[in-house]
C-alpha cells in the first residue's frame, strides 16, 4: 500500500436496525471512526466526513485518509541525572534497567545519546526517538472496534456465526463489511465478518443481487442505481417530506407535522414512495386525537388536515416499495387501519356507556406509590389542594369548580382508549365530560391540568384549570420530597423537574399573586402525616423549584448574575420575578451600578464576619464622622421613596432611587473606621452597614452583581 492519500469508505450491512434510534447510531458510527482516526493522524482534522445510516446499514465515507500516518518524533523521561549516572558518568543499574523494559539495548544506546535536559529543577535524562506512523489497516481495525463498542445500543442481540460454533453481540446480526480506500480493499474484521467490497441493496428493488462497489466515492451513487438504496439518512428524509407536500398539495390538505415521526418513518425505509390511502367517514366520529395517535403510532401514517386543523378521511402511507400498480400496497394498508380505527371505536362507544363520576370509585384499586397510597387517595389531596387554591384566587365558585374538575381528573385513567393509548389521558377526560353533560371549564380543566406537559406546552385555558393543574404538580412534588424520591443525576421516574417547571410557569406568566410557601404548606398538610414533611424537605424542595426556574430564566437570555441577584432573595411571589429582572436589568445600566453592587459585597462580607447578632436599629447620638452622618441622611432620604416604589411593585423605580447613595458609600468607607475600638460606635456603624444593605437587596441583592 502507497503512502499516498484517498477517501475512505467503511459500510457495516446488518439486518433492519431499530428506527427510533437510526440516526444516532449512524452518527455515532461514523463520529467515533473519524475522531479515532484524526488522533491516529490518519485523516485531518478538518476532513470532511459523511455518514450513512439506512435500515440495514451504517457507513461513513471520509475524504483525505492517509494510507500510512507520518512519523513523529517522541521524547521520554526516563530519570534524574541523579539516578541514572553514577560518579563517572557511567549508568547505573537503575538505568540498564529503564532501557531493558524499553527494549533498548545500552550497548546499541551509549548513555552519551541520552539528553540531558531540567525538568523543573531537576536535571533529567531522556530518550529521543522516532516512532513510526500507524499504517491504516491496524488503525482502522482500531476505530471501527471503538466504534462499535461505543454504538449507543440499549439492547443487545447474541446470536451465533456462519461456522455453527461461535457467537457475538450487536444490535442485530451483520452480514457484510466494506472497507474501500479509493478503489483499495483494506483487511479488517469485526463481527466475524472480513472486509471486502461487495454489498446489498434493496431487499425487493434492487436492480442487482450484490453491489460491486468500485471505489470509496461511487458509494451513494451505485447503492442508488443500482441497489435502489438512498444511503444518506438526511436526504432520505428530505425525500419522504418532499414527497409528502407534493402528495398532499394534490388532495388539498396538509399531513400532520411530526419530525419525530419522519425520523423514525426515515428509518424504515430505504427507498420512500409515498402513497395516499382512505377511510370511512364514520370513523370521524371518534375524536381525532384518538386517530392520529393510532394512526401515527401503530402504522406509521402520515394523517391528512384540512385548513382548519380538522382531520379528513385520507391518509399518507410512507411505502418502501414502488410497484407499478400501487393499488395492492393502498389497499392492504387501509385493510390494516381500518382494523386499527375500528378498535378505537369499540373502545369510545363502550367507554361513553359509563360515567366518570362512576369510575372514580374504582381508582382505589390503582396503586400509585406503594408508600403514599392509590390513586383514589391521591385524587383526595389534588382535590383538597385545588379547592384552596380555588378558594384563595377565586372564591367559593372557583373552589367548587376546581374541586369537581379535580375529583374527575384521574377517572378515564380506567377507560379503555387510555387503557390502550396512555398518551390520551386527560384529552379522553375531557371528551367523556362533555359528553356527560358537564361545563366546558369542568372538561377542559381534566384535559389541561396535565399542562405543560413539556418544555413550550401551553398552559391551562382557564383559572379552573390552573388550580387543578397547580394542586396536581403540587401534590406530585410534595409527596415525593416528602418519601425521599428526589431526582439524582438523569433520573427522574416521576418527572418532577418537569413538573416544577410547571409550577412555575403557570405562577410567572398567568401572573398568579399566591406565595410560593402558601401553596406548599397548603400541599403539605393534606398528606395527613403519610410522609415526613417538615422545614428541611419544605426548603429543599424550595431550593429545587428555584433552581429549576433559574435555568428556564437562562434560556429565556437573563444574564447570570442578574438571576442569582433576584433568586437569591428567594421572591415567595413568583409573578414578580420579571419585573424584578427588568429592574435588575436597569440597575446594571446605571453609571452608579457598579460601585454600588461592589460596596453591597463589601457590606455583606463585613457584616457576615462581626461577632453576634447585628441590629438595624441606628442611634444617631453615636454617629461622630461627617461620612457616616451623611450616610445616615441619605438613607433617611432614599428610604421612604424605596418604600413606596416598593409597595406599588414598581422595582425599577426603587432600584434607581439606589444611585443617591452612591456618593455617601463611597465616602463612608474612605473616611470611616466600621471596627473601631469603641464596641458602642462599632455596634452603630454595623447596625448603619445593616439597614444600607437591608434598603439596597430589597428587589435583589445587588452584590451579586459585582464583578
Amino acid at each position: 500500500m502507497s503512502n499516498a492519500t484517498g477517501n475512505l469508505l467503511i459500510e457495516l450491512l446488518v439486518e433492519e436496525l431499530p428506527p427510533k434510534s437510526l440516526k444516532k447510531l449512524g452518527d455515532s458510527f461514523a463520529e467515533v471512526i473519524a475522531a479515532n482516526l484524526k488522533a491516529q493522524g490518519l485523516a485531518e482534522n478538518d476532513a470532511v466526513i459523511t455518514a450513512f445510516a439506512s435500515p440495514r446499514r451504517l457507513a461513513v465515507h471520509i475524504e483525505n485518509v492517509a494510507a500510512q500516518a507520518a512519523d513523529k518524533s517522541a521524547s521520554q523521561k526516563l530519570m534524574p541525572v541523579s539516578v541514572g549516572l553514577d560518579s563517572n558518568g557511567q549508568a547505573t543499574p537503575a538505568l540498564l534497567k529503564k532501557l531493558g523494559s524499553l527494549c533498548i539495548d545500552a550497548m546499541d544506546m551509549p548513555v552519551s545519546q541520552l539528553k540531558r535536559t531540567f525538568d523543573g529543577k531537576v536535571e533529567a535524562l531522556f530518550f529521543d526517538s522516532v516512532v513510526k506512523g500507524v499504517v491504516l489497516a491496524e488503525g482502522l481495525q482500531r476505530a471501527i472496534d471503538e466504534a462499535l463498542i461505543k454504538l449507543p445500543i440499549a439492547r443487545m442481540m447474541t446470536y451465533q456465526l456462519a461456522d455453527g460454533w461461535k457467537s457475538v453481540n450487536f444490535v442485530r446480526p451483520a452480514h457484510g463489511l466494506v472497507a474501500l480506500h479509493d478503489a483499495e480493499i483494506i483487511p479488517i474484521s469485526v463481527l466475524g465478518l472480513t472486509a471486502g467490497r461487495e454489498t446489498q441493496g434493496h431487499r425487493f428493488e434492487a436492480r442487482v443481487k450484490a453491489v460491486m462497489l468500485k471505489n470509496a466515492d461511487s458509494y451513494e451513487s451505485q447503492l442508488k442505481n443500482e441497489g435502489a438504496v438512498i444511503a444518506s439518512f438526511p436526504a432520505r428524509r428530505a425525500e419522504i417530506v418532499r414527497q409528502l407536500q407534493a402528495v398532499s398539495a394534490e388532495t388539498g390538505l396538509q399531513p400532520v407535522e411530526d419530525e419525530a415521526l419522519l425520523d423514525e418513518v426515515a428509518g424504515l425505509v430505504e427507498q420512500p414512495s409515498v402513497l395516499v390511502g382512505k377511510f370511512d367517514n364514520a370513523f370521524l366520529e371518534v375524536p381525532q386525537e384518538c386517530l392520529i395517535l393510532t394512526m401515527k403510532a401503530n402504522q406509521k401514517y402520515f394523517p391528512l388536515l384540512d385548513a382548519s386543523g380538522k382531520l379528513s378521511h385520507q391518509f399518507l402511507i410512507v411505502s418502501n416499495i414502488r410497484p407499478a400498480d400501487a393499488s395492492q400496497v393502498i389497499t392492504g394498508n387501509e385493510r390494516v387501519l381500518r382494523s386499527r380505527l375500528a378498535d378505537a371505536k369499540f373502545f369510545f362507544d363502550q367507554d361513553r356507556k359509563k360515567t366518570l363520576a362512576a369510575r372514580v370509585a374504582g381508582l382505589d384499586k390503582v396503586v400509585y406509590h406503594n408508600k403514599i397510597g392509590t390513586q383514589a387517595e391521591r385524587v383526595e389531596r389534588i382535590w383538597a389542594i385545588a379547592q384552596a387554591i380555588g378558594l384563595r384566587l377565586g372564591g367559593n365558585v372557583l373552589a367548587a369548580q376546581a374541586g369537581e374538575a379535580a375529583m374527575l381528573s384521574k377517572a378515564d385513567l380506567l377507560t379503555g382508549m387510555v387503557g390502550e393509548f396512555p398518551e390520551l389521558q386527560g384529552i379522553m377526560g375531557r371528551y367523556y365530560a362533555q359528553h356527560d353533560g358537564l361545563s366546558h371549564d369542568i372538561a377542559f380543566a381534566i384535559e389541561d391540568h396535565y399542562k405543560p406537559r413539556f418544555a413550550g406546552d401551553e398552559l391551562p385555558r382557564n383559572m379552573t384549570g390552573l388550580c387543578v393543574a397547580l394542586a396536581d404538580k403540587l401534590e406530585t412534588l410534595v409527596g415525593m420530597f416528602g418519601i425521599g424520591q428526589t431526582p439524582t443525576g438523569d433520573k427522574d421516574p416521576f418527572a418532577l423537574r418537569r413538573n416544577a417547571l410547571g409550577v412555575t410557569r403557570m405562577l410567572t406568566e398567568k401572573k398568579i399573586e399566591i406565595s410560593l410557601e402558601e401553596v406548599i404548606r397548603i400541599s403539605s398538610g393534606v398528606f395527613n402525616n403519610k410522609i415526613n414533611f417538615g422545614d428541611a424537605e419544605s426548603h429543599q424542595l424550595l431550593n429545587f423549584i428555584y433552581e429549576r426556574m433559574s435555568s428556564q430564566l437562562r434560556e429565556q437570555g437573563y444574564s447570570p448574575q442578574q438571576i442569582e441577584a433576584v433568586i437569591a432573595k428567594r421572591p415567595q411571589f413568583l409573578n414578580e420575578i420579571h419585573q424584578r429582572l427588568a429592574a435588575v436589568r436597569a440597575f446594571s445600566a446605571l453609571p452608579e451600578a457598579e460601585s454600588l453592587a461592589a460596596a453591597n459585597k463589601r457590606v455583606s462580607n463585613i457584616l457576615k464576619k462581626a461577632e453576634g447578632a447585628v441590629s438595624s436599629a441606628v442611634n444617631a447620638a453615636l454617629l461622630r464622622e461627617p461620612a457616616e452622618q451623611a450616610l445616615h441622611a441619605a438613607l433617611n432620604t432614599v428610604m421612604p421613596k424605596t418604600d413606596i416604589a416598593f409597595k406599588l411593585g414598581k422595582f425599577s423605580l426603587a432600584l434607581q432611587e439606589l444611585a443617591a447613595l452612591r456618593t455617601p458609600v463611597d465616602t463612608f468607607f474612605d473616611k470611616v473606621m466600621v471596627n473601631t475600638e469603641d464596641a458602642d460606635l462599632r455596634a452603630n456603624r454595623l447596625a448603619l452597614l445593616a439597614q444600607l444593605r437591608q434598603e439596597m437587596n430589597r428587589v435583589a441583592d445587588i452584590s451579586k452583581l459585582a464583578t
